[in-house]
């Protein structure tokens, strides 16, 4: 029989809906069911890609033994993370505090006032590696709570107090030059020279580092970020974190050079790297950049795109409980498919040996050098396509949450944008008209959604932030006021919200309340919420012309100066705002009518790789479009206004002169 879970949204939890748990979602009820029967909970924590939950899953949460001891002894409750970030972000911080580590499936166990007092992640079926069995700690916890309530209850009292102590980030102060200089120069002593990336394995794309590293050579020329930036992005891209069939990059590398990776496919990553990738071709050419960024968006598209118009949370790390079945070839099984001549061809190109470099012999598919006959590897890209299809395919998690579809609407527009691809821009604008209409309920966003229908749990700092951050790259992909508006009323609400005397928080002044309200100032595998919203303002502060919006994203940027100057490597984003701010802003209005010259002025100002650049196309006195107002043709031929940190020249209307406009020297 399904338990409590069945009419759960959340894709994850409903992976959960036969379990002999008795599962409950999050909520009041739950708790208040533990003070009636005077039991602990147990807040299980993880989300639907997660390779680890499944395994526990299989080997506990399915087992009838272990589901009678946690029904009988505990009120049990799910968390999908991705649905929940703030209740995953208070029990995380307290298991890591706790253990020293962290990580998913989350296991803790909570007063029935929510504080915790013992947290764990992964517990085994039976003793292993001097881990106990989890029917062991649930039998342990049992005893302690009936023999020692009291010494549980102080402990869950002084964790939360503990966890609840205010960072204190220091008073803000500019991040000026020499303080991203520095940021430049650390991660070049933590930067590996042989295989791209920053430490050793296991590797995770680091993003938004490289966001600021591109950002910071454009500024300053400084090669050396751009050497780190490139190296480690076509380390990736040639890698087997990188899908070389259909385009996609995994979770992560579980060893040094990018060959292995965990093959989860997840939203947030392949957004934030076609975005680093169309911008990385931008600024040097690279082909290779601007096919993984192609390859990269058509994956969005075909693979994560919802028939709402939004894009999926990920596809799994395992196809039928087998990591990596999907993906992993043998020499044997490229002659198969290919024939002997092209399977020993493809083999070698695609470093597929027969020891293998995965597992039971099998090996991921690398891409080591470009191939020397491009239609031969067409055609072997697309006969190996076909044959993979064929074999049973990852679950996908298809609730539609809205900071990772911000970042891909961000993304699409960039990518449609510089490359001419309008399928793109198609897609971003899909994605926004479903966030809009589906998300924005009442002047508030909500954090998920699934089959067209917004879940309960409120949006978060970073949901506001990264959808902000999206609409205004559409805004200026297409000119339309309506996404400059809604990202203005988004940071209002950030102002509003999630903004008090103590400083930022994740979550919304009036959200419920938790046992601490959490604020998390470091990148993780997205951006931080402060700092997505920072960066946000201060380009809704160029396109609209709203000085406090830049003072807003200043004083944000401002207080995390010393994160960036002390760990810059959790701190990429925040140092991408400061770029943008120390470059901008630079705002640039080509106004006329719709034709090639228009075209061509527009080509050229979204050539700049200037981090405070804003550009906007269209027709003069746009509707809802600041930069357009009052900026006619000149001599009826399209005209480009540029204006540099708030002075502005006068209009020109061809190319080299705007290029010279746009040249801050």
């Amino acid at each position: 029989m399904p338990n409590r879970l069945a009419a759960a949204t959340s894709p994850y939890l409903l992976q959960h809906a036969d379990n002999p748990v008795d599962w409950r979602e999050w909520g009041d009820e739950a708790f208040a069911e533990a003070r009636e029967r005077d039991v602990p909970v147990l807040v299980s924590v993880g989300y639907a890609a997660c390779h680890w939950c499944h395994v526990m899953a299989h080997e506990s949460f399915e087992d009838e033994a272990t589901a009678a001891q946690l029904n009988a002894d505990f009120v049990c409750v799910k968390v999908d993370r991705e649905e929940r970030p703030d209740v995953d972000s208070v029990y995380m911080t307290a298991t890591q505090a706790l253990t020293g580590h962290g990580g998913w499936p989350m296991t803790v166990f909570t007063t029935p006032e929510g504080r915790p007092f013992y947290c764990g992640t992964y517990f085994p079926p039976r003793p292993v590696s001097g881990m106990p069995a989890f029917r062991q700690v649930l039998s342990a916890v049992t005893d302690a709570w009936r023999s020692r309530r009291a010494e549980l209850e102080d402990a869950g009292t002084r964790i939360v107090q503990g966890i609840s102590a205010r960072l204190e980030l220091a008073a803000p102060s500019p991040l000026e030059p020499r303080v991203l200089d520095a940021a430049v120069a650390a991660l070049a002593g933590g930067h590996d020279e042989r295989y791209g990336g920053f430490g050793g394995a296991p590797k995770f794309p680091p993003s938004m580092v490289l966001e600021f590293l591109l950002r910071h050579r454009a500024r300053t020329g400084d090669d050396a970020a751009l050497r780190m930036a490139r190296g480690t992005l076509e380390a990736m891209a040639r890698g087997g974190i990188n899908d070389q069939l259909a385009g996609g990059f995994a979770r992560y590398s579980v060893d040094e050079r990018w060959v292995v990776p965990h093959f989860e496919k997840m939203l947030y990553d392949n957004a934030l790297l076609l975005r680093v990738h169309v911008r990385l071709w931008r600024a040097t050419g690279d082909e290779w950049a601007r096919r993984v960024a192609d390859e990269t968006a058509a994956f969005l598209v075909r693979d994560l795109g919802t028939p709402e118009g939004g894009f999926a949370s990920a596809l799994d790390a395992d196809t039928e409980g087998v990591e990596g079945l999907t993906y992993v070839w043998t020499p044997a099984q490229l002659v198969e498919v290919l024939g002997e001549d092209d399977g020993r061809w493809a083999a070698e190109l695609f470093t597929v040996t027969e020891r293998g470099t995965f597992e039971h012999g099998t090996s991921t598919l690398q891409l080591l050098r470009d191939p020397d006959d491009p239609e031969r590897f067409a055609s072997v890209r697309a006969r190996l396509s076909e044959a993979r299809a064929r074999r049973p395919q990852p679950a996908r998690d298809d609730k539609v949450v809205t900071a990772w579809n911000g970042l891909a609407i961000a993304a699409l527009a960039d990518h449609g944008v510089l490359t001419g691809d309008d399928g793109s821009v198609a897609a971003a604008r899909r994605a926004a008209e479903l966030l809009a209409s589906t998300h924005w309920v009442d002047g508030r966003l909500r954090r998920v959604s699934r089959n067209g229908v917004a879940g309960a749990p409120a949006g978060v700092l970073e949901d506001y932030g990264d959808l902000a951050e999206g609409l205004l790259a559409l805004h200026q992909a297409t000119g339309e006021g309506r996404w400059l508006e809604l990202a203005g009323d988004l940071l209002d609400v950030v102002a509003e919200q999630f903004i008090d005397a103590e400083g930022w928080h994740d979550t919304a002044s009036d959200a419920e309340a938790l046992v601490h309200r959490p604020f998390d100032p470091a990148d993780g595998p997205t951006p931080a919420g402060i700092a997505a919203a920072a960066g946000a303002a201060v380009t809704y502060a160029a396109l609209a012309g709203s000085p406090r919006h830049r003072e807003l994203g200043e004083a944000a940027v401002g207080s995390l100066a010393r994160l960036v100057e002390r760990a810059p490597q959790a701190a990429g984003w925040a140092a991408a705002v400061g770029e943008a701010l120390l470059a901008g802003p630079l705002e640039v209005a080509v106004s006329g009518p719709a034709g090639p010259g228009r075209d061509a002025l527009a080509a050229a100002a979204r050539a700049s790789a200037s981090p405070g650049a804003v550009v906007v196309v269209g027709e003069p006195d746009t509707p809802g479009v600041p930069l357009l107002a009052g900026r006619p043709p000149v001599d009826g031929r399209p005209a480009a206004y540029v204006c540099r940190g708030f002075v502005c020249s006068a209009p020109v209307t061809d190319v080299s002169a705007l290029g010279a406009a746009m040249d801050p020297s």
